[in-house]
């Protein structure tokens, strides 16, 4: 058995350490299988999904086999697949994106806010979570107290299926009714908790109060909310390991956090984009963009799906000994529409005005100023400083987005790599 110190934490490089042996192939073995698997995934989605026969009509799947070529295919984000959804709601309440129907191949229909339905197949551990429970530390034969809802939204059922896939027993807790909580963890003596890291702080300060003892409460895996250290702090120096784990209703896992608390660690069925908000340009390692998703999941092809979410890729592997791409975790929204004076303004239309020059590497609008006297400056990263450039960018804001806007040229990486390609920096008193 090898060992290496992470921080303070010894993490042991054993089989027990890992999920599975995916998490520690080559990663040039992990690409090819990706790769290989995306083309036969992209001609499912046309064939299974009618959405996606759609979108993607006159693709020609079997050609899509590297990342370069999937950048090519458009990006549907969650507001298109609501919208789809709503249109196409009296013929099929998913829109026509799953490639499941009602019956035993489908084992419940959740609804999550917009109002979007997800559909719940019936494959073992259907959002991938065990891996992310193991992680966590849970082991088989353990007892998990599950406080995600149980109720419309799919989170307890996301957790439920994957603790049941490592072996484990679920006390269904849900929400709410903090005493019983209390009360249920004292007596059933649960080896920890799966659950919104607030709910739980409620949980353990309820406890105190109570004077119950918790004792066998030691780990967690918390989602569905920020996690930030002081809070990881606060709930080790009760003796709780809390590891945070980003899953989404429509995707299932995505990325977990490890023992070595260094980023989160993509999930082995997901192939995982950073791309630059409003478009579908990947941005180069490091940057901030927002996460786009292609699904492996035969039920719920989901082929460049735009979450929403800003995130960046760390550079080199886990210390752990897991070898998949590792990302800084949930960074903000990349939806940065704005209004202004009167007329919406899209990242995607900021997009549309730097590909027009070449000499401009990145840019960013700055919205300023007081209600109902907006102004808008386009700073953009460039080594030319000709004149000529700035009215030439001046023209191509007003044509695109119909308004008037000054231009700030600045040296290369001169601007914020926080993601953001609209900033609105007015004031609101």
């Amino acid at each position: 058995i090898a060992s290496c110190l992470v921080g303070s934490e010894m993490c042991i490089r054993d089989r027990s350490t890992f999920y599975d042996a995916l998490e520690t192939r080559s990663p040039a073995e992990r690409e090819a299988a990706l790769m290989a698997a995306l083309p036969q995934q992209i001609a499912h989605a046309q064939k299974a999904s009618p959405a996606f026969a759609s979108i993607l009509a006159g693709v020609d799947a079997s050609a899509v086999t590297s990342r370069a070529a999937l950048a090519q295919l458009p990006v549907t984000r969650k507001y298109e697949l609501l919208e789809r959804q709503q249109a196409g709601r009296a013929a099929n309440v998913f829109g026509g994106f799953s490639a499941l129907n009602f019956g035993p191949g489908m084992t419940r229909v959740f609804a999550s806010p917009g109002t979007i339905y997800e559909p719940e197949g019936t494959r073992r551990d259907y959002w991938r979570m065990a891996r992310a429970i193991h992680a966590a530390g849970f082991r088989g034969g353990e007892l998990i107290h599950n406080s995600f809802s149980y109720h419309f939204v799919p989170a307890g059922s996301m957790m439920e299926t994957g603790a049941h896939a490592l072996g484990c027993t679920v006390f269904p807790g849900g929400t709410g009714q903090t005493e019983q909580q209390v009360q249920a963890m004292a007596e059933l003596k649960p080896a920890g908790y799966i659950g919104t890291p607030s709910f739980l702080k409620i949980i353990v300060e309820k406890a105190a109060e109570m004077g119950v003892a918790l004792p066998t409460v030691t780990k967690a895996l918390v989602s569905g909310e920020a996690f930030p250290p002081s809070l990881r702090d606060w709930f080790a120096e009760r003796g709780i390991a809390g590891y945070q784990c980003y899953a989404t209703a429509d995707l299932g896992l995505i990325a977990y956090e490890t023992s070595a608390r260094e980023g989160l660690v993509l999930d082995e069925g997901v192939i995982v984009e950073i791309v630059r908000p409003g478009t579908g340009d990947p941005v180069p390692e490091g940057e901030v963009g927002e996460l786009v998703i292609t699904t492996l999941n035969p039920d719920y092809p989901l082929v460049r799906f735009g979450t929403g979410d800003l995130s960046a890729v760390l550079p080199g592997q886990c210390p752990t000994g897991r070898t998949n791409t590792r990302i800084k975790g949930w960074m903000g929204r990349a939806d940065q529409t704005t209004k202004v004076r009167g007329m919406f303004v899209h990242p995607g239309q900021v997009a549309t005005i730097a590909r027009r020059f070449p000499q401009v590497q990145r840019a960013r609008l700055v919205v300023s100023g007081e209600m109902a006297n907006d102004q808008m400056v386009l700073q953009v990263e460039t080594t030319e400083t000709a004149e000529g450039l700035a009215h030439q960018l001046s023209d191509a804001i007003r044509e695109v987005t119909k308004l008037r806007g000054e231009v700030q040229m600045v040296p290369p990486g001169t601007l914020p790599n926080d993601g953001k390609v609209i900033e609105d920096a007015r004031s609101y008193k």
